[in-house]
């Protein structure tokens, strides 16, 4: 499709991977569209925003007669949904993978296609199968299906753990840095993640865009690095320039914990929830790498990138 000027569109831009991209996309030159249930305009936030550089229109996955008009001239959308507080699911509030992830992105490919979209990415999970035993992973799957069945030139990616400035994973375990002396973890730290760069994954998005390897596949995400949860935490911490043990829970316990909070409207920590955090993610990075041949930065690096500051 070449380098001329394409309008492209971001759904889930203002989060933390969707912004990345969209920031990335922008960078480049493109004209980029920002998909979001509340623009900045109607009080929403600018966090993410190169601001001149984006432009924001209202849509919401969960109400697909908002899609058609938002997607107005787009030629290119990437789509990189999550729900709010994900993966901490809340059914009353239409909260979950199955209406954000799965059915939402079914919606967006419907009206991608009646719009006349010529290229779609999408930001799916490592693990996504028909299959899974998580119903997050099945979730991740059917939308796949949609982008894989909508006749558009497509890039599926399939991410490990991202981190960077603004996540609400390896950050929160920091904050508590600073105020504990301890990390509190829950599980045993031994889950396996291939902990991939944000920025790096914006980068990728972009290249995919123009380039004709890149489409019609289904491609693992991870960084250059293999590494448990605990070497996660103790890198971060050295970078920082701190030491603090890590203090490990019970897995079963905090299931039982937070069991009787699932009866609230938004709970703030789910068993399911737990279940996410805790997972392994390993990825096969050989195909991303001769598609699309790309540096990722390895963990240390990217941290003192921007945890530096905050020393």
């Amino acid at each position: 499709m070449g380098s001329e000027a394409r309008v492209m569109a971001v759904a889930g831009g203002t989060g933390f991977v969707g912004g990345a991209i969209a920031r990335e996309l922008a960078a480049r030159g493109q004209r980029v569209v920002v998909l979001t249930h509340r623009p900045p305009s109607a009080g929403g936030s600018r966090r993410h925003a190169s601001a001149a550089a984006l432009e924001y229109r209202a849509a919401d996955v969960t109400r697909p007669e908002s899609l058609a008009p938002a997607l107005a001239g787009v030629d290119t959308l990437v789509i990189s949904l999550a729900f709010r507080n994900s993966p901490i699911e809340a059914p009353r509030r239409g909260q979950t993978f199955e209406l954000v992830d799965a059915a939402g992105t079914e919606a967006l490919v419907a009206a991608a296609r009646a719009a006349g979209v010529r290229r779609l990415v999408y930001m799916s999970g490592a693990g996504a199968a028909p299959d899974a035993a998580r119903h997050w992973f099945r979730a991740k799957w059917r939308a796949e299906e949609a982008v894989r069945g909508s006749g558009i030139a497509y890039t599926i990616f399939r991410p490990s753990w991202i981190y960077g400035p603004g996540d609400r994973s390896l950050n929160r375990f920091l904050g508590f840095s600073r105020w504990l002396p301890f990390i509190p973890q829950i599980g045993n730290g031994r889950q396996r993640l291939a902990p991939v760069f944000v920025g790096d994954v914006g980068a990728l998005v972009a290249d995919a865009l123009i380039t004709p390897a890149a489409e019609n596949v289904a491609l693992e995400v991870g960084g250059p690095e293999t590494l448990t949860m605990d070497e996660i935490i103790r890198i971060a911490l050295r970078v920082l320039g701190r030491r603090r043990p890590i203090l490990h829970a019970p897995v079963i316990l905090m299931k039982a914990l937070t069991a009787p909070l699932t009866l609230l409207p938004s709970p703030p920590m789910t068993p399911a929830a737990i279940d996410f955090v805790v997972q392994s993610a390993p990825v096969d990075t050989g195909p991303l790498q001769q598609r699309l041949p790309r540096r990722l930065m390895p963990l240390s690096e990217a941290l003192a990138t921007y945890l530096a500051a905050g020393r």
